[in-house]
């Protein structure tokens, strides 16, 4: 499994997998304005073949603080730790752009756990980070639960993604 910067290129199959996910109230929706204009945020994975298998966000929120956003991973390649590692992928460019915490807001806190998040009451998360939740049609009552995870630099340094930063 390669995960890559995502491309343009890439942007309907990284909406049909957020929407798959959407649809059954598993994730909010992203338009493709959205992941247009956020393209440069976003990992893709693709098997070797090149098939897309997944896609991830990573959104710097404050001077401290980053947002994992968009985690998509298709039916088909679930339970294979592709998310894992787009979350991974997510990480090292925060850490390579100096976050030490990295957050979620997510309806599936589980997976999250299992990976090292633990969950924070909602609240406890700077204003600025609301600015996206109010625009959204579920605000205030979405259901998502926030999950938190300390970075430790060093195991970032050591777990083989190369991410560019720019």
């Amino acid at each position: 499994m390669k995960i890559r910067p995502a491309k343009v290129r890439d942007v309907k199959a990284m909406q049909a997998a957020i929407k798959h996910f959407a649809d059954k109230r598993e994730m909010l929706p992203r338009s493709l304005n959205d992941l247009y204009e956020n393209l440069f945020e976003f990992f893709v994975a693709e098997d070797a073949d090149g098939k897309f298998a997944g896609c991830a966000a990573i959104h710097v929120s404050w001077e401290d603080l980053a947002e994992v956003k968009g985690l998509a991973v298709t039916p088909e390649y679930q339970g294979k730790g592709v998310g894992k590692k787009l979350v991974d992928a997510c990480e090292t460019k925060a850490v390579g752009a100096g976050i030490k915490k990295i957050f979620a807001l997510t309806f599936k806190p589980g997976f999250f756990e299992k990976i090292g998040y633990k969950k924070i009451d909602r609240d406890s998360l700077p204003h600025k980070v609301w600015g996206e939740c109010v625009k959204c049609p579920m605000f205030p009552d979405c259901g998502e639960v926030a999950v938190l995870k300390p970075i430790d630099v060093s195991s970032h340094s050591k777990n083989g993604i190369t991410v560019p930063i720019s």
